[in-house]
């Protein structure tokens, strides 16, 4: 398993080939995200599922990959495309991924990004306050 694997399996993903999950990430995966941990493929696989299903669009576009020795760094922006964010609207949000690999399959799976900017400032009343909040902050 290598960075660009990784990539080119995220470029493809979607509702409909969710079955491949266990094709690139190990039984004892461990993924983490600005609002979840989930451990190992079961789990990460009904999260998917879950996700999917709910969202009308869901995919990434990847900008840069970065290998080390046992793992890598993707760059990336995820199309997203929910009915209860900005009132269905399209939101693209920047974000990195942190991947460690072991019996070449990912085992650790981190992602980076500002969940502010994925949900909280799509929403109708909280984003504006969020806006402001951050609007004041870089003053």
């Amino acid at each position: 398993m290598d960075v660009q694997t990784v990539a080119l399996f995220y470029t493809q993903l979607n509702k409909h080939n969710l079955d491949a999950l266990s094709d690139v990430y190990h039984d004892a995966i461990v993924f983490e995200d600005a609002a979840h941990r989930i451990e190992g493929l079961t789990s990460l696989s009904d999260y998917f599922a879950n996700l999917y299903q709910n969202v009308e669009r869901c995919n990434f576009t990847i900008h840069e990959q970065h290998p080390t020795d046992n793992g890598g760094f993707l760059i990336w922006t995820m199309h997203l495309q929910h009915p209860k964010l900005r009132q269905g609207q399209l939101v693209n949000v920047q974000g990195a991924t942190h991947l460690r690999f072991q019996d070449n399959k990912v085992i650790y799976h981190r992602d980076y990004f500002d969940l502010g900017e994925m949900l909280y400032e799509q929403l109708p009343l909280i984003g504006r306050v969020v806006r402001w909040i951050k609007r004041r902050l870089g003053q």
